[in-house]
């Protein structure tokens, strides 16, 4: 098995130093109408500028991806991994490369259960046995937990650092240094218009955080406190 990076062609182990969460797409982003898919461009809170994506699955799983804290780095379609099945030479493009802060890294697939063909299957196991040799791990997403999707594609909306305020913040971290109703805390934290979208951007950075954002969509009553990442 080799690996493509760019237009360069190497065997599996000289690529294995190779920070594949800073490269740009081995292919481009193609939009059609008439097209199943939707691509697009997501500017990533994690690494500060676009990530693409090529479905609304693909975006979700990417959304996920920025909200991890222990993510550092993500690319898109980060490289070619070619092989020969025995009849003829085939290739892939993994949805993500992902860097996680302590060092290690997963190479993404992402593929909803019910629609992986067998040259799907295979593609995927030839990818996982690329990643066993390079000492990444290997993961096949498929669709998330529907609340839990929801609710961090609201926080989504206030991850760029100019939601933030900091006296605010502040505020608001003394109000929920005890578990408090969001609503309830944002206005005993000041006026709504600048608590709100400051109380936000602290959940997507988890500075405050909720007991499980897969159990029911955010609200006016849902508890909210100071996470021990805020407490620092």
């Amino acid at each position: 098995m080799d690996l493509v990076l760019g237009r360069r062609r190497r065997p599996l182990p000289e690529c294995v130093t190779v920070r594949f969460e800073s490269v740009p797409p081995v292919r481009g982003f193609r939009w059609s109408r008439g097209d199943r898919h939707f691509s697009g461009w997501y500017w990533s809170a994690t690494v500060g500028r676009h990530v693409g994506f090529e479905s609304w699955l693909e975006r979700d799983r990417l959304l996920l991806l920025d909200f991890d804290p222990l993510v550092v780095g993500i690319s898109s379609q980060p490289f070619w991994l070619h092989w020969h099945d025995g009849d003829r030479e085939r290739r892939h493009a993994p949805d993500y490369f992902v860097r996680f802060s302590g060092g290690s890294a997963a190479v993404v697939d992402v593929r909803a259960d019910d629609r992986i063909e067998p040259k799907d299957a295979a593609a995927f196991e030839m990818t996982r046995l690329a990643c066993a040799q390079m000492g990444w791990e290997f993961q096949r997403l498929g669709a998330p937990d529907a609340a839990l999707v929801a609710n961090v594609r609201w926080l989504s909306r206030y991850r760029h650092p100019r939601c933030l305020r900091r006296e605010a913040a502040a505020r608001l971290r003394e109000v929920f240094a005890e578990p408090t109703a969001l609503l309830r805390g944002a206005d005993r934290a000041g006026d709504r218009l600048e608590t709100l979208p400051t109380l936000f951007h602290l959940l997507w950075g988890q500075e405050l955080s909720v007991e499980d954002l897969s159990a029911q969509l955010l609200g006016p009553s849902t508890l909210v406190r100071l996470s021990r990442a805020g407490a620092r």
